[in-house]
């Protein structure tokens, strides 16, 4: 007869090699998981004729040093940066992309394979993955991390010295523009217990640290640029996204009713979002309610909505690193009643003046002046329910009358997207228009924005499917929406 402890040493030998197979078995099917390595929305040949544009820019005795988003923090997925992505497609946290003027060549920095993490979360590109990684990404070489300063230190040794590119301004990550991360470096500086540089000034400043000798210039105005002008795979993801703010923002339509919470809403269209192939958001929802709407970026979305008044809606997704900006308004109720009625009709009349001049090969401040003729017709036309009414008309036409150059943002990779301002309009160019017309005595805001995109003969509205005229809309508001079908728990 086996003594007890005997039959426990025996189990536990039994269990140790049963743990040690399944262990085994769950990471043969870990990494056996089908997750896609790199990016099917462009081919390596696009990134590939980014780049070139790049040496063409810096010349032959100079480098590009381009530093990738590292770890999310939090149990969020990662996001890579707007730049790195942009030149190489690759997603992989605490990546580098080196490009050489001289050369021609490419060199992306990766992490070494973390195994642990690997069969924790699934495959990530590493430096252990490098034939891979050339294979998958067209990318000429690839190297290790913690080699990057032994490849610079080869430059460094010539007897030449280049000039080292890089962005000085910040980088676009999730749900951000550069506006908003210029913002946030603001305000951790002008915090007296806090003060730390931004990663991308501290990897700037260590560059300078370690290597003194390489001549800092800034690859940001290249970039910004090069992203002004879309290709057609890029407009055909800012279409997609803009499909979904749309589809979005007609659900918001029909399941709008008195006592909704804003909140609501912002559900419903992360619901379409995702289930669509999204990747997150483009910025957070902006859902107001009567007087919220005073506040442009008023998001808190904790408000109950009131039958007489208008709401704002204002959201998009993150498709596949490619933006979305349209706004509607509607009445919360279905019908617009009188001043509604007058207020939207003429915001709306003002509006359309702007959409239809908008072309390439024209001034934008001739767009513009031509906008403000016919709004000062409509004004000599309109008689006005109040003279506030009246005041807030004029306000909102005078501005046209002395062009400002500027018809909207741009948008891309990010909802603000870079490109600064142009003289003229030329295809490619995607923006967005959202002029606002505001009654301060009676906390009344009205605001529209579409998605337009400049063509080779004049322009195209992306989000011309999302109604914007009264009766559309009403029409939209009887039928039932996706809130109607699920009730609150």
């Amino acid at each position: 007869m086996r003594r007890p402890e005997c039959d426990r040493a025996y189990t536990s030998r039994i269990m140790n090699r049963l743990t040690a197979g399944t262990l085994l078995a769950c990471a043969t099917t870990l990494w056996a998981q089908d997750i896609p390595l790199f990016t099917k929305d462009f081919p390596p040949e696009e990134f590939a004729a980014r780049r070139a544009r790049i040496y063409d820019a810096i010349g032959s005795k100079a480098i590009a040093l381009v530093q990738g988003a590292p770890s999310p923090e939090g149990y969020t997925r990662f996001r890579q940066n707007n730049e790195f992505y942009y030149l190489c497609g690759i997603e992989a946290p605490h990546a580098y992309l080196l490009l050489d003027g001289a050369a021609r060549k490419a060199t992306v920095f990766l992490p070494r394979r973390n195994e642990r993490r690997e069969r924790s979360e699934g495959k990530v590109l590493s430096f252990e993955d490098a034939d891979q990684v050339k294979q998958l990404t067209g990318i000429d070489e690839v190297s290790a991390v913690d080699l990057l300063a032994e490849a610079l230190v080869r430059y460094a040794r010539q007897d030449w010295m280049p000039a080292l590119y890089s962005p000085l301004q910040p980088p676009e990550n999730y749900a951000n523009s550069r506006d908003l991360a210029l913002r946030v470096a603001a305000d951790i500086s002008a915090d007296p217990w806090d003060g730390r540089p931004a990663r991308h000034e501290r990897f700037l400043e260590l560059v300078r640290q370690r290597f003194p000798q390489f001549p800092i210039q800034d690859l940001s105005p290249v970039l910004d640029k090069m992203r002004l002008i879309k290709s057609p795979r890029e407009i055909a993801m800012i279409r997609e996204a803009t499909k979904l703010s749309g589809l979005a923002l007609l659900e918001g339509m029909k399941s709008t009713k008195a006592g909704l919470m804003e909140h609501e809403l912002d559900g419903m269209a992360k619901f379409i979002f995702f289930r669509n192939g999204a990747q997150g958001d483009a910025y957070y929802s902006l859902i107001a309610s009567g007087p919220n709407a005073m506040f442009p970026h008023y998001n808190a979305g904790k408000r109950t909505m009131d039958g007489g008044e208008l709401l704002l809606m204002d959201y998009a997704p993150d498709y596949g690193y490619y933006m979305a900006d349209v706004t509607r308004m509607w009445p919360v109720n279905g019908r617009f009643n009188d001043w509604q009625t007058q207020l939207y009709t003429f915001y709306l009349e003002c509006y359309e003046a702007i959409l239809a001049g908008i072309r390439p090969g024209v001034p934008v401040k001739q767009i513009q002046k031509e906008a403000h003729a016919k709004m000062e017709a409509l004004l000599a036309r309109t008689r006005f329910l109040k003279p506030e009414y009246e005041r807030a008309a004029k306000k909102f036409v005078e501005p046209f009358a002395t062009p400002s150059g500027r018809l909207g943002h741009w948008i891309g990779m990010a909802t603000h997207d870079v490109g600064g301002t142009v003289e003229m309009l030329a295809p490619g160019m995607v923006f967005t228009i959202e002029p606002a017309l505001v009654v301060p005595e009676e906390k009344i805001y009205i605001r529209l924005e579409d998605m337009v995109l400049v063509t080779e003969k004049g322009s195209e509205v992306l989000s011309d499917f999302v109604p914007r005229t009264l009766a559309g809309i009403e029409k939209v508001m009887k039928e039932d929406g996706l809130l109607d079908k699920y009730s609150k728990q």
